[in-house]
């Protein structure tokens, strides 16, 4: 059975909010999958599109909310380094990312990227196409 533990939350100074999730998991009676999950709701805003029939594709695809998602895991991590396997992860995950996440620019980024995502993917959005995707 999965676990899901809220690990910490960190408030970005662009003003998103970091949720770190510990979704470790039990693989043998003395081993475990140590799994890390961050997430980062960015409201859509069409001040992030240069057009707003961008804005309105995205939102209707995606909803009025877009998310990033970051997993890094280990397997085969014995149950009593557990915690410092999972610590191990997160602050490899605050060094490397949380310099580009913080910038003032990441929201806009991040909606456009899924902009260009559905552009780029139409098969991805297949029950999405024959309403809102140009022919």
């Amino acid at each position: 059975m999965e676990n899901m533990k809220l690990a910490e939350q960190i408030l970005l100074p662009n003003g998103l909010i970091v949720e770190a999730w510990d979704k470790s998991i039990l693989i043998a009676v003395d081993t475990m999958r140590v799994k890390l999950l961050i997430k980062i709701k960015v409201e859509l805003q069409q001040s992030y599109f240069n057009k707003t029939e961008h804005f309105e594709l995205v939102r209707k695809i995606l909803g009025p909310d877009i998310f990033f998602e970051y997993i890094k895991e280990r397997s085969f991590v014995n149950n009593k380094e557990k915690y410092t396997v999972f610590q191990e992860l997160l602050n490899s995950f605050k060094k490397n990312s949380l310099p580009y996440l913080s910038k003032s620019t990441f929201p806009r980024d991040f909606a456009l990227s899924k902009y260009w995502d559905i552009e780029k993917n139409v098969y991805n959005y297949r029950s999405y196409s024959e309403k809102y995707l140009p022919e």
